[in-house]
């Protein structure tokens, strides 16, 4: 019993963003065990290299086409991993990097409207899961807005192809 009751503390933070669709759905009543064990799935310590469907990135692919004349304005510097830093199981994990990174760029351009909603309805979309072994956001090279978006077309447009053969 002592064991147990040494145990450290988990705080959940789910930070939320205007059009955020979880954000949305959220109300005043108590979380069931399934939805508390869902978000706790985290600690799962399991890997697995097999393809992991995410949403349909040529969606992602219109939605970051529509916005880029609002983003290239900006001057920030993002973290964009290149196609050679990411192992094939990371792949989602790299993309859910550069989704993050747009958010923070979308935010600080003040972009609103539906070209907006697109990027944040596509974030609350993407898988979940702990990608154990891929290396956080924060390890890939700083670039601008130029190599950050070329980088992200690429990846989109790699993803869509193995999302095209995925459904077949």
């Amino acid at each position: 019993m002592t064991d147990f009751m040494t145990a450290l503390p988990v705080i959940l933070i789910q930070p939320t963003y205007p059009g955020d669709l979880q954000a949305a759905s959220t109300s005043s009543r108590p979380a069931t065990f399934a939805e508390i064990a869902t978000k706790l799935s985290f600690l799962s310590t399991s890997t697995s290299a097999a393809f992991v469907p995410v949403p349909n990135t040529s969606h992602a692919q219109i939605c970051l086409k529509s916005l880029k004349n609002a983003i290239e304005k900006s001057d920030a510097m993002l973290y964009a991993p290149s196609a050679n830093d990411v192992e094939e199981n990371c792949k989602v994990m790299s993309l859910r990097c550069y989704i993050w990174e747009l958010l923070v760029v979308i935010m600080e351009e003040e972009i609103v409207g539906p070209k907006a909603n697109c990027i944040f309805d596509f974030n609350a979309r993407l898988p979940k899961d702990n990608f154990v072994g891929c290396r956080p956001c924060e390890a890939y090279s700083l670039k601008n807005i130029t190599v950050f978006l070329d980088r992200l077309n690429n990846l989109l447009e790699e993803m869509t192809t193995q999302w095209n053969t995925y459904k077949t």
